[in-house]
């Protein structure tokens, strides 16, 4: 049997140790001490204290997952973007996609803010290192949490796993959180001194109306950056992944009711390695690895921005 150093055996249980003895809470300020948390790890870790549900952006009706792979879902952006190939034809004016010269004071575009009933709730640390989490093991995560094999939310949860279990796609590096803990050390692992945690925002539920672009778009990061994904699971997990082929701008909006929010658009600036049938190509009319591709951010992900 192996045996640690004495060094070795004293810095992992340095590790294990920090984790176990902080609240989620307490962790993020040991480690992102300078950050601010976003609203939506607020909710999550106390939900008791937002009266509002989380919501996420769809642009037009129907729904559409924004997935920049090749052939088999999986591996890329996953956003429900929420317009079908035959609303594009018979409204020209749905937004779904932009581009990024296009991303002005002024602009405008029909979205639609809408509730989500994804509540789920982050483990603490030490006891999602002791739950599997993978394929091979989902008969015993179906009945750790008392649900039913063939449901719903059996099926959900064997996407999720699927999802996270597929290889990523060229250009980035991806991890499934399943603590807020691990979500941490993943985004500083990859990006070292953390800037901003950054989640859209926005005031209230709307029906689908024109939001126009204000003035005060701002970048705040460049090619380098780790975006987490909220998956519907039976707790909180993230899929995340890093990559170096996206700036990320918040952005203002007002909506023709007055409504406002603070959107998280994300830019794709290679997509050479997107399915050429993906839907943003058919509605921008441009090719694969030509021009930076955009949208919008849910509330539920999270843009972890490097210094």
């Amino acid at each position: 049997m192996k045996v640690l150093s004495p060094v070795l055996a004293f810095v992992a249980l340095a590790v294990v140790t920090s984790h176990a003895a902080l609240s989620p809470e307490q962790y993020w300020n040991s480690k992102l001490p300078n950050t601010p948390m976003p609203k939506i790890v607020q909710e999550i870790l106390h939900p008791e204290l937002f009266g509002e549900k989380s919501t996420s952006v769809n642009v037009g009706k129907g729904g559409v997952h924004v997935n920049t792979g090749k052939g088999k879902s999986g591996g890329g952006t996953r956003v429900n973007v929420g317009a079908t190939e035959t609303q594009i034809h018979d409204d020209p004016n749905v937004a779904l996609f932009f581009l990024e010269k296009d991303m002005h004071p002024g602009a405008t575009m029909t979205l639609h803010f809408t509730e989500t009933t994804e509540k789920s709730s982050f483990l603490p640390y030490q006891v999602s290192r002791t739950i599997p989490f993978s394929s091979d093991k989902l008969p015993e995560i179906l009945t750790k949490f008392s649900v039913k094999p063939g449901s719903e939310k059996a099926e959900l949860m064997k996407n999720t796993i699927e999802e996270c279990e597929q290889p990523s796609i060229r250009g980035e590096e991806k991890y499934c959180a399943t603590s807020l803990e691990s979500m941490i050390d993943f985004s500083t692992s990859k990006l070292g001194e953390i800037d901003q945690a950054v989640s859209t925002r926005v005031e209230k539920q709307t029906p689908m109306q024109k939001y126009t672009i204000a003035t005060g778009v701002q970048r705040i990061a460049g090619d380098k950056t780790v975006v987490c994904h909220k998956q519907k699971y039976a707790y909180a997990v993230f899929y995340c992944h890093k990559s170096e082929t996206t700036r990320a701008y918040m952005v203002p909006l007002e909506g023709t009711d007055g409504t406002k929010a603070k959107a998280v658009a994300v830019c794709h600036t290679d997509t050479s390695a997107w399915n050429p049938k993906h839907l943003a190509f058919q509605v921008l009319k441009v090719e694969p690895g030509t021009v930076p591709v955009c949208h919008f951010l849910p509330q539920d992900h999270i843009v972890w921005v490097p210094k």
